[in-house]
């Protein structure tokens, strides 16, 4: 699922379109190590990586590794807490070096050096612990829209809780720097309002219960799948991105070239999946096409077909040219648009490009025009609230090199596309949905940065397609091992309830999700799993509890960083088994014994078949860890699996003495 909101204007989840990005990649660079190498007294050829700043947090009781570029060959010595290290720069000036652990305290100051004199002081460094807090809109969400959000950024001054933020940003390759040079800030009203709420509620628990200084890193973004978050590694890993990351390696030297691979793969997926629609995209296409009323939000065209349409509809557009135009270097100008574009020219793919209402503006290669006539047809994808070619009309023009134009506000015709099609492709490297780009412009900046944990939220968008999102979230924790180490612990936040309460057994893709989430979880060992089953809202996918979500982080790290003999997250299912009472689901992880709430059965289970529609609803009888659901001789004497609280908003009354809920899972019965 995209980004839902409330409203459509621009705001801080908006992003500028990649292709933008993907020309300015080397000048951003450049910006960014100009701003870091312009606070270097003496020479300017010494920097630290971004992360190292005034204010930082340092991982405790680890080596800690510092890392920047010097002069070629220069001697580099580092001075830390009463340690110092010593390192040479490399033949391209890059040099790292390692300082033995320190424990818990500060604040200290990082002193760096060069032979040739140059150096860097920073000042206030605390060593406690740090944590790397990602995801998509639930864990942006900000303090100040959170339930007493308000109030607790009024009282949040602690100088031992340190805060950063990543900003968004995109690239096809992994990036050195970030585009907007982050900075650590200490946890106030001012610096508060607006970080990951989730985030902090997780790091002030952590806080109160350790007794150290936190630092901690967000790095999220609304609306994001998991792809994007990994790196081109862990996906070859997963299996299957192969062609497209191969894709988006070109993209990263030929734009245009890459535009037209992906938009043949775009045609061939069209094939696959609509073979009797024929060819929309090519002049030669008969139809049929309807005169398009206006250029806005299909929505409220007052199509009935049209009314409530997430999903693709076509737009195509015929005009003429005389043959001195047609030989002239040329800008196609399409208006906004809302949301994905794939479009082409004289059936020439030209460019695939996201953006919620971000105009397009595209070079068209040579030769892509004729003399005579010419079709423009875009294929417009909308996976939720408005879509279509917004406009402004005067937006919509070819502009030619010699200054002349041809409008194009008009005469445009439309197709929709049955929701039964499907959703396309989407091209490798688009921001929120692409592949890698994320991780490599938001998390490998990062670089060996000592981490204590992360902790990731993050399911919604990928729930159209939840099938391989066990083998997706393995692959993000394996993917920032690699980078982080091997023993990086993940906190992991289970979708909580959202959208509507099953009256009947129901396939659900966001249990799908849960259920994904919890098999990741349970095969890895340095992960742990916070349910949320119960402190969503049904009617908003954005809750605003954000302070139980933290604190349910904390107990989870608790367990699985720090090692404390609790459960992290709640009873949780062990196996269910056919005895003569019934098939009994036995538990563990269970804080004294299970209890039902309301009621003096636990509702919520569901016995079912082999297959889907298999389902029906069982309530069971409690007894200390285990719960027994009779089993009829009709209709299924012999059921295969046992659901618990299955669909978008279950309601579930099991617990335990802790007060943690049973969380959603699915589990075969031997």
């Amino acid at each position: 699922m995209p980004r839902p909101v409330a409203s459509r204007q621009p705001g801080p989840y908006d992003p500028a379109p990649v292709t933008t990005r993907a020309r300015s990649f080397i000048s951003l660079a450049v910006v960014t190590l100009a701003t870091v190498v312009g606070a270097v007294h003496g020479q300017a050829a010494l920097s630290l990586g971004p992360l190292f700043q005034d204010h930082a947090v340092f991982q405790r009781d680890r080596p800690i590794r510092v890392w920047g570029t010097a002069g070629p060959g220069d001697e580099v010595t580092i001075a830390f807490a009463g340690g110092r290290a010593a390192a040479r720069a490399d033949a391209s000036g890059r040099w790292t070096a390692t300082l033995s652990a320190v424990g818990a305290g500060g604040p200290h100051t990082l002193d760096v050096r060069t032979g040739s004199s140059a150096s860097r002081t920073l000042s206030d460094i605390l060593v406690g612990d740090v944590f790397l807090c990602s995801g998509q809109s639930n864990m942006e969400f900000g303090v100040a829209q959170s339930r007493g959000g308000e109030f607790v950024a009024a009282r949040s001054a602690n100088g031992q809780i340190r805060l950063l933020t990543i900003a968004h940003a995109g690239r096809p390759q992994p990036a050195a720097t970030f585009e907007a040079a982050p900075a650590w800030q200490s946890a106030g009203p001012q610096s508060l309002r607006a970080f990951s709420a989730v985030c902090y509620f997780f790091g002030r628990d952590v806080h109160e219960t350790q007794q150290v200084p936190v630092g901690l890193i967000n790095a999220s973004w609304g609306g994001t799948a998991i792809e994007p978050w990994i790196g081109e590694a862990g996906l070859r890993a997963v299996g299957g991105f192969d062609a497209s990351l191969d894709l988006l390696r070109l993209f990263a030297r030929d734009e245009d070239v890459a535009n037209q691979g992906f938009g043949r793969m775009w045609e061939d997926w069209w094939r696959s999946h609509g073979a009797s629609a024929g060819e929309p995209w090519t002049p030669e296409d008969p139809g049929p096409w309807t005169i398009v009323p206006e250029l806005r939000n299909w929505k409220t065209w007052g199509v009935p077909e049209l009314a409530g349409h997430d999903g693709m509809v076509w737009y195509r557009r015929s005009f003429r040219l005389a043959p001195a135009q047609a030989g002239q270097p040329v800008t196609l100008s399409l208006g906004g648009i809302d949301e994905v574009d794939q479009t082409w020219v004289n059936g020439r793919a030209i460019r695939n490009t996201f953006g919620w209402g971000a105009r397009r503006t595209y070079r068209l290669p040579a030769g892509t025009l004729r003399a005579g006539d010419n079709v423009v047809v875009v294929n417009v994808l909308s996976t939720w609230d408005a879509g279509g070619l917004t406009g402004p009309p005067d937006a919509l023009a070819l502009t030619f090199d010699d200054g002349t134009t041809v409008p194009l506000a008009d005469h445009w015709r439309y197709r929709p596309v049955p929701p039964a099609m499907g959703r396309p492709p989407r091209a490798p490297w688009e921001s929120i949905a692409g592949l890698t780009t994320l991780y490599n412009a938001m998390i490998a900046p990062i670089g060996p940065y000592g981490l204590r944990a992360a902790a990731w939220y993050q399911g919604e968008t990928n729930a159209d397609e939840p099938s391989g999102y066990e083998k997706l979230l393995g692959g993000l924790m394996a993917s920032w091992r690699s980078q982080f180490g091997a023993d990086l612990p993940f906190l992991v936040v289970q979708l909580p309830n959202f959208g509507a309460v099953p009256t009947t057994p129901t396939e659900s893709n966001w249990s799908e999700i849960r259920e994904a989430q919890r098999r990741a979880v349970a095969a890895d060992g340095r992960a742990g799993l916070v349910v949320t089953i119960d402190i969503g809202e049904r009617t908003d996918i954005h809750p605003i509890n954000k302070r139980d979500v933290g604190r349910r982080l904390g107990r989870a790290a608790r367990h699985v960083v720090y090692g404390e003999a609790i459960a992290p997250s709640g009873p949780v299912p062990l196996s269910a088994r056919r005895e003569p009472a019934g098939i009994v689901v036995t538990f563990g992880s269970v804080d004294g014994s299970l209890v039902s709430y309301s009621s003096s059965k636990a509702i919520g289970f569901e016995l079912c078949g082999p297959g889907p529609e298999s389902c029906r609803f069982v309530a069971g009888d409690v007894e200390g860890t285990r719960v027994v659901l009779p089993v009829t001789p009709s209709p299924d004497p012999s059921p295969a699996r046992v659901r618990f609280c299955w669909g978008p908003s279950p309601l579930c009354n099991l617990a335990d003495g802790s007060d943690l809920p049973v969380g959603p899972f699915e589990i075969r019965v031997k």
